[in-house]
C-alpha cells in the first residue's frame, strides 16, 4: 500500500526502432524537453522526456527480457497516448507539417473536446484534445 503522502504516478513507456529520431520528433514537433537520456554503444537505453508536468519514458528496441515480454516491435498494438492540450488546431498544424500520418483531422466531439489523431514516426497512435480529465472532479 502506498503511504498517504505519496500519490501513484503513471509514466507511459515506448520502445522505438529509432529512439534518437523519436526523441527529436517529440522535442521539435510536440514541445517535449529532455530530462535524462542514457546512451551507450550508440543506443538509447533509457530516456525521460517532459511535457508540462507529464513524463514519457522511451528506449531503443532491443531483444531483452522486457522486449520479449512486451511482444517486440511486431506486436499488435491496441493502446494510444492521449495528450490534453489548450489549442488542438495549432498543434495539429505542427504535427501535420512534420509529415506523420494523420488518422483523423481536428473535429469536435459530443463531449465538448476538440480532438485529432496521428501516428508518430514509429507508428504509435496519439490522440490530442482539449478534454482535460482531472482526478476528483467527477
Amino acid at each position: 500500500m502506498t503511504p498517504a503522502t505519496e500519490a501513484p504516478r503513471l509514466y507511459p513507456t515506448l520502445r522505438c526502432n529509432d529512439a534518437e529520431a523519436m526523441i527529436a520528433w517529440l522535442k521539435d514537433v510536440l514541445g517535449f524537453t529532455e530530462l535524462a537520456v542514457y546512451r551507450g554503444d550508440g543506443v538509447v537505453h533509457h530516456a525521460e522526456l517532459a511535457l508540462g508536468s507529464s513524463i514519457l519514458m522511451l528506449s531503443q528496441h532491443r531483444d531483452d527480457e522486457y522486449g520479449r515480454m512486451a511482444g517486440g516491435m511486431e506486436a499488435k498494438r491496441t493502446d494510444s497516448i492521449y495528450v490534453a492540450v489548450d489549442d488542438a488546431d495549432a498543434l495539429f498544424a505542427r504535427v501535420k507539417a512534420s509529415g506523420v500520418k494523420i488518422e483523423r483531422e481536428p473535429h469536435d466531439t459530443d463531449y465538448g473536446s476538440r480532438d485529432f489523431l496521428c501516428r508518430d514516426p514509429e507508428g504509435n497512435l496519439w490522440a490530442f484534445g482539449t478534454y482535460w480529465p482531472k482526478v476528483g472532479e467527477r
